[in-house]
């Protein structure tokens, strides 16, 4: 069995005197560990696959089973996959596969891309396998890419991975106008976009690495996804920079366009095709920080003296994110996986709420998904003492520390920071938080380790820098 955090231990025994046991007085969570999880929705099913041949499913979102993990050869998605997916993994010189992405096409077959990597080089190959239902068996179908060759790579010039693709980190997806794409890349030269044939799943012909979209000289960037907003009609392309590991400073970011392969721009209308490394510097994480929407960096809720004692309440390394909205009920989801505090590089699945700002910009809960629907606010609602996180532009292993402010019935912020706020439209939030402006909303969620319903709010600045509040909440007598 899996060790518990002290959070968690805390939480699952407050879940237990605060609902009586009442499952409707509280969100039920089972957490799985898949690295780099894609998303999948099939019927009333939500499956996510990752790194190393894991995956886990869940219908609502918070409590998930695992399904498998580890590429061994009695893994159920691709049974004897070391012989199945020979060619990909000897390329690569690995014996384990990374963040694969899985999609339904017309044919009603899903298509699984995946992606072997040696690692410490971008050595790589990308292929494609299909199975006939979404949890296996997936039979391989052949390697679409490859990379780090010396020589001539797939595109007929001479390989560089200053300025040529890793093939690794796949996400596959329809645009609105109904055209197939695959948008891939980690490190190395950058994140690419090719156009695929949606009735094999293969690269149109003589694109060779496709259309590249941002990045070049090995910087940090890495994990695309893609999301179409009808509400917007904006494409949102999802990045992770930094490093994946707990001192890595792995991040969530976002970008945009109105036509999936770019040109994409940031909040500030900077050009993301200009967010690259620093020729004959490797990871030069300066010059390319200052590019796209942070949504999420290192965090930690600190309760406060009135609160159930607990720590490690935040995420370190949060990152490879992939994205859903749902149609029926306009909601997005923002589903990641974290490291924790204190708990080296054990890391979980979370999914988060997301919403668009009044700038179009997405805007992440603080709290993971619980379940909750956004209400209709008054000031009473949303006035009080919060723990304030901002969190920079910064790619840092530091963990920001949650400081204490207070939203007053004047209209103005005091305490760590000081400004205005306003409600408006239900639930739309503007700070001024030390003269700058942040866009968002207002949500009641549920906080894990208060095991409680508090206010939140969530915004993000012109700059692309975010901040997110949680209603301070004593701890029950």
């Amino acid at each position: 069995m899996r060790k518990r955090t002290l959070t968690a231990l805390l939480s699952l025994s407050l879940l237990s005197a605060c609902s009586g046991g009442s499952s409707t007085s509280a969100p039920v969570f089972e957490n799985v560990s898949v690295h780099d999880p894609s998303v999948i929705k099939v019927d009333d099913t939500y499956y996510v696959f990752g790194s190393h041949l894991a995956s886990a499913k869940s219908k609502d979102l918070m409590s998930w089973t695992q399904i498998s993990s580890g590429v061994t050869d009695d893994n159920v998605l691709i049974p004897g996959v070391t012989e199945e997916l020979s060619e990909a993994l000897s390329w690569a010189q690995s014996d384990t596969l990374w963040a694969p992405d899985v999609i339904q096409l017309a044919d009603g077959k899903f298509y699984m891309y995946y992606d072997a990597c040696r690692g410490d080089s971008p050595l790589s190959a990308l292929g494609i396998a299909v199975s006939d239902k979404v949890e296996g068996p997936y039979k391989n179908k052949g390697i679409i890419l490859k990379s780090g060759m010396a020589g001539i790579g797939d595109d007929g010039e001479v390989y560089d991975a200053t300025e040529k693709p890793n093939v690794v980190d796949p996400d596959v997806f329809f645009d609105k106008d109904g055209k197939l794409w695959m948008v891939y890349g980690s490190y190395s030269g950058g994140i690419f976009i090719l156009e695929l044939d949606p009735s094999t799943g293969f690269p149109l012909p003589d694109q060779g690495y496709g259309k590249k979209l941002l990045g070049a000289n090995h910087a940090r960037i890495e994990g695309p996804y893609m999301l179409y907003s009808p509400e917007t009609d904006y494409y949102y392309l999802f990045l992770s920079y930094g490093g994946l590991d707990a001192n890595g400073g792995y991040n969530i970011r976002v970008a945009r366009s109105k036509n999936p392969d770019g040109p994409f721009e940031d909040s500030e209308g900077k050009a993301m095709i200009e967010a690259k490394g620093t020729p004959g510097v490797l990871f030069d994480d300066p010059a390319y920080s200052p590019y796209g929407v942070k949504l999420m960096g290192n965090f930690e809720f600190l309760n406060t003296e009135d609160e159930t004692a607990a720590s490690g309440a935040g995420y370190v390394s949060p990152g490879h994110n992939s994205a859903y909205y749902d149609e029926e009920s306009g909601h997005y989801y923002l589903i990641f996986h974290t490291r924790f505090p204190y708990l080296g590089e054990q890391h979980e699945v979370r999914v988060h709420q997301m919403f668009m700002n009044s700038e179009g910009w997405p805007v992440v809960a603080p709290h993971r998904y619980g379940g909750e629907k956004i209400g209709k606010y008054a000031s009473k609602d949303v006035t009080g003492e919060y723990k304030y996180v901002n969190h920079g532009k910064e790619i840092t292993s530091e963990i920001v520390e949650s400081e204490i402010i207070e939203l007053n019935a004047d209209g103005t912020i005091s305490g760590a920071v000081t400004g205005t706020w306003t409600l408006s439209d239900e639930h739309t939030a503007t700070l001024t938080i030390d003269g700058v402006e942040y866009s968002g909303v207002f949500l009641r969620e549920w906080n894990e380790t208060t095991a409680s319903n508090v206010m939140t709010f969530t915004a993000v600045s012109g700059g692309g820098i975010s901040v997110w509040g949680s209603h301070v909440s004593p701890a029950k007598k």
